[in-house]
């Protein structure tokens, strides 16, 4: 019988821990995974300079927050990435910090709306402690095949073993059922500001634990 959330299927065998010698290759397959993101696209406007902009930011993200504070997966070849933050009971620090070294890469424009919307999902994010998926990509020839599943699985067999619960923000109405069928639920919607893209809040409860080949330690 499968479990509950329909996740049994054993992950990819080398999922593995990514450190900062894969953020060259990992920041630039980002930015292609989320050219046409609604949130990157309402970040940034400029589809010329969206991708280099993009490659910036997840550089940014990479180097400064989930490297340091969370567990960065990605598998060998490199062609998927998911970055979570592990159970703590405060929302994640430094809304406002991301948004001021964004500053260089953002148009004036847009300056104002990435402060409203990080103080915005901060304010909404969960004060129970739970395992946060901040941002999950793969490579835009490599999607659909199931790497990055196999990342956010991997997690989850340790937030079930734990008792812990998750949580997500979900910028693409397509992907919900994506997260619906590994046992996420949508908990609330919030509509950005100045004509910004709506987002679905998912959480998920833990449920019965399953032993996987190769667990995230």
């Amino acid at each position: 019988m499968a479990p509950p959330g329909n996740y049994a299927r054993r992950p990819v065998p080398d999922v593995r821990r990514a450190g900062a010698e894969d953020v060259a290759v990992l920041s630039p397959m980002l930015a292609r995974a989320f050219f046409d993101d609604p949130v990157a696209a309402y970040i940034f406007p400029d589809p010329a300079r969206r991708e280099a902009r993009l490659r910036r930011f997840f550089a940014l993200q990479l180097r400064h927050n989930y490297l340091h504070r969370g567990h960065v997966l990605t598998d060998s070849e490199r062609r998927s990435c998911a970055m979570w933050l592990p159970p703590d009971p405060l929302p994640p620090s430094g809304g406002d910090n991301l948004v001021q070294s964004l500053l260089p890469l953002l148009v004036r424009a847009r300056v104002s709306s990435a402060r409203r919307l990080a103080r915005l999902l901060l304010a909404h994010h969960p004060r129970q402690a739970h395992w946060y998926l901040g941002t999950v990509g793969t490579e835009p020839a490599c999607q659909g095949n199931g790497l990055g599943r196999s990342l956010i699985v991997a997690v989850l067999y340790r937030a079930d073993a734990e008792s812990l619960p998750a949580y997500l923000e979900c910028s693409s109405a397509a992907n919900v059922p994506f997260y619906a069928r590994l046992g996420f639920v949508v908990t609330g919607e919030l509509d950005a500001a100045a004509g910004g893209p709506r987002l679905w809040l998912m959480w998920r409860e833990p449920q019965p634990p399953y032993r996987p080949s190769s667990p995230l330690r």
